[in-house]
């Protein structure tokens, strides 16, 4: 018996995108934005000195994946049957919050330390990846 491993791998890349309809990704959208959350308004606020970012300026970041996850979670309660277009605005905004975290990264550079700049470089990657599948589920 053969086994092509590029067979396997495309059918596994399958599954998932079959897997990934709009209410999973709202959930996994509003987790995120509560992870998010904590991170910034518990975790970088604590150790403020380690990661560089002003105090200030991580509660403002705070309040937007704060909004985001209610978002998230009310729409698939009140618009189960419209989660496409409520994709596409979540997926939208979280772009809006990657530009905003750019420009404040720019506005912090030189106080922000390697840790810091490393965790705001991966939410915004992390962010981008799942802007690009949201935007793809939502057009389908």
């Amino acid at each position: 018996m053969n086994w092509d491993a590029s067979k396997y791998i495309s059918n596994e890349i399958y599954n998932l995108n079959f897997k990934l309809n709009p209410k999973t990704l709202l959930v996994i959208d509003g987790l995120g934005a509560l992870l998010s959350a904590f991170s910034l308004g518990v975790v970088l606020t604590k150790y403020e000195l380690i990661f560089g970012m002003p105090r200030k300026t991580l509660y403002l970041l705070t309040t937007f994946p704060c909004l985001f996850a209610i978002y998230d979670f009310v729409s698939i309660k009140i618009n189960a049957g419209n989660l496409k277009r409520t994709l596409r605005t979540i997926a939208f905004a979280n772009l809006a919050y990657c530009c905003l975290s750019i420009f404040l990264i720019y506005q912090h550079y030189a106080q922000l330390t390697i840790w810091g700049l490393a965790y705001f470089l991966i939410e915004i990657i992390v962010l981008i990846g799942l802007v690009i599948t949201e935007l793809k589920t939502a057009y389908k």
